[in-house]
């Protein structure tokens, strides 16, 4: 009895602090069983159609301001309306005028048939090359702009140029309506799509360089990138219907494939986006299923971009297509050659890391161990103690912060990042989840977090968003009443001087930026053009820009002669640049691929007898005036005429 009465005791003693323990989860599991009212299936349909209605009306209407806004700003910076088409022209600059000449071609063609094959065959361009316009310079949009503006009628109603810009605007309010959108499924609020919005804009210096470059690819290809990722995001919810599910699955096929085909760098950032992929199926955070079908369309989306690109072989050796490939041969692999060891190994490190639960007995039985339990407060105090843990911390703190400034060195992408930048953190701010995740760290117990998560999630960005209103918004006003004022003469004489004095089948030289203009400006042939992805044209690159290192007027002349050069142009803002970041001047840059100045330490300085061309030649003295003759200059650029017959004089 004694024995009995002894064990009794004990047993109630190990219950009594069991049951003092299980005190919160007691009033947990009240609160949860309280009783809720239930409402009315019509007020439920009603109140998740009108939180849809309003969600969707304000991301519509935020894409909408969005491409007003940028219109508005476009117009009063360079005066657009008031300007004659060469003033116009000449706002596009570098690679952007390349992509509106050839939009200006289109538009001159007979047929659209005959367009295409003089771009896909084109020898007007560059000297003595023929290139594939379509291909190397991905003109897909400039074809798209041109069949519907003359397919619209819009030849009658607009100009040209409003019509080209107007889409490039319009696509910029869908990328905004596209980020709206993904945050808002992130979040389960619209709140968090106009924070969204909000921060993109504010920060639209660092977000897009629409306002700079309007025909750069990224700017055609990037709404179609974030509609991608806002149907990607929707398809891998889990409590997706069937019919949002397909429409999802449409979307997100049909975007992948049109960035693709809109931006020759693509692939690369779908790269990222699979690898992203990859280890959410790791960890069996998303479904496999649909993971593996996000991998089918990007591998249909690489061969049929691959066939409509001319065959371009850039999408066979893409990274994309090795990842993808390799890991539905793994899935393969793994269905038709099954390891039963490798597979309870997988689901107990699943277990071990808290993304799936089991009720296997070995499985829970060897997570018991000692040695598998997660470390206790006396190992942190013990490493602490011995001074290994700080100094471990330390390290790790290091290490961790100059892999990440590696990073950001070599990988300068903000305009592909800084979108999703805004677009995360609003989703954070407005997500009562994570709020609920904070507070579960911070172990609060004062206020039911679940109630303070969902005030929070609300109050928070509502605060943010009148903090922004009231001192931004001022701002963006100013910038839409603030006359500005695009003036370039120079440039706009030097055009005029070109399609008036030179003959038709001249060939002009100088920096490619300037080459793209000329190019749209005139129509006259060119040696070189601002693109970087042909091996034969950054050759060319660097060797006209030889104009402005220390080279002799014969190194020189054999050069721009060698490419058919009949007209040579020199910058003075090239030629006497004044830049703030050292060795990135365009004459810097050559005296250290030429071996004429110190490099880095322990170089040694190679000296050259040849003063800087682009100052020598302006001199005209001998023998510079053997090879050139000035024939035309003013503040900005002078022109030179490359002598056919060479006199020497003393």
């Amino acid at each position: 009895m004694a024995e009995e009465e002894g064990a009794v005791i004990e047993l109630r003693q190990r219950k009594k602090p069991k049951s003092s323990e299980n005190k919160e989860s007691a009033k947990e599991e009240k609160i949860n069983d309280t009783p809720i009212p239930e409402r009315a299936p019509k007020y439920v349909l009603f109140q998740r159609f009108a939180k849809i209605f309003i969600g969707c009306l304000a991301a519509v209407t935020s894409g909408m301001m969005y491409a007003l806004y940028l219109s508005a700003y476009h117009e009063r910076k360079f005066w657009f309306s008031n300007r004659q088409e060469l003033e116009r022209e000449i706002t596009f600059q570098g690679d952007s005028a390349i992509y509106y000449s050839y939009y200006k071609d289109m538009l001159k063609a007979p047929s659209f048939e005959r367009g295409v094959y003089e771009l896909t065959h084109n020898n007007k361009t560059v000297s003595l090359k023929t290139i594939n316009a379509v291909q190397q310079m991905s003109l897909y949009p400039e074809l798209i702009a041109s069949v519907l503006y003359q397919a619209t009628g819009s030849n009658e109603i607009i100009e040209p140029v409003y019509f080209y810009i107007g889409i490039v605007f319009g696509l910029q309010g869908i990328y905004v309506t596209a980020l709206f959108v993904t945050s808002w499924l992130m979040s389960g609020t619209w709140l968090a799509g106009m924070l969204t919005v909000a921060w993109f804009i504010i920060n639209r210096v660092d977000t897009t360089r629409i306002e700079y470059s309007i025909p750069l690819r990224e700017n055609w290809a990037l709404p179609y990138f974030a509609c991608q990722v806002a149907a990607l995001t929707g398809y891998l919810k889990s409590n997706l219907n069937t019919y949002g599910e397909r429409f999802c699955y449409l979307l997100m096929s049909a975007s992948t494939y049109t960035f693709m085909m809109m931006w020759e760098y693509s692939h690369y950032l779908l790269f990222l986006q699979a690898i992203s992929l990859f280890l959410l199926d790791s960890f069996s955070l998303e479904q496999s299923d649909k993971v593996h079908e996000v991998y089918k369309i990007y591998i249909f989306s690489l061969f049929l971009g691959y066939l409509l690109q001319f065959e371009n072989s850039a999408l066979l050796v893409s990274p994309l297509l090795s990842l993808v490939v390799a890991l539905m041969l793994a899935k393969c692999l793994q269905m038709f050659v099954p390891h039963k060891e490798h597979g309870h190994m997988l689901k107990f490190l699943e277990v071990k890391f808290g993304l799936n639960m089991t009720k296997n007995f070995t499985m829970n039985w060897l997570l018991c161990q000692e040695s598998l339990q997660a470390p206790s407060r006396a190992f942190f105090l013990r490493l602490t103690q011995s001074s290994v843990l700080p100094f471990y911390t330390l390290v790790l703190i290091i290490c961790f912060f100059s892999m990440l400034q590696v990073i950001f060195r070599r990988i300068n992408l903000k305009y592909l990042w800084t979108p999703y930048v805004c677009m995360l953190a609003a989703f954070g701010v407005c997500s009562p989840e994570l709020w609920m995740t904070l507070f579960k760290w911070l172990r609060l117990r004062t206020v039911h977090p679940v109630l303070l998560a969902l005030i929070l999630s609300m109050a928070v960005p509502t605060i943010i968003g009148l903090s922004l209103w009231k001192e931004f918004f001022p701002r963006l006003m100013t910038e839409l009443t603030e006359l500005q004022e695009f003036y370039d003469p120079d440039t706009v004489e030097l055009m005029t001087w070109i399609k008036r004095q030179a003959p038709v089948a001249a060939v002009f030289a100088g920096s490619p930026q300037l080459m793209g203009a000329i190019k749209l400006c005139t129509g006259w042939m060119v040696t070189s053009l601002p693109l970087y992805n042909d091996d034969d044209l950054l050759k060319r690159n660097e060797n006209i820009y030889q104009i402005y290192s220390k080279r002799s007027a014969e190194d020189i002349y054999k050069i721009l002669t060698s490419y058919k050069t009949n007209y040579l142009i020199v910058e003075d803002a090239i030629c006497n640049e004044v830049g703030t970041t050292r060795g990135c001047r365009v004459k810097d840059l050559l005296d250290i691929a030429n071996g004429h100045v110190v490099c880095e330490e322990g170089d040694k300085l190679t000296y050259s007898k040849y003063g800087r061309f682009c100052h020598e030649v302006k001199i005209n003295y001998s023998p510079y005036v053997n090879y050139f003759t000035r024939v035309y200059w003013n503040r900005s650029y002078f022109v030179y005429k490359i002598n056919t017959v060479i006199s020497f004089q003393s």
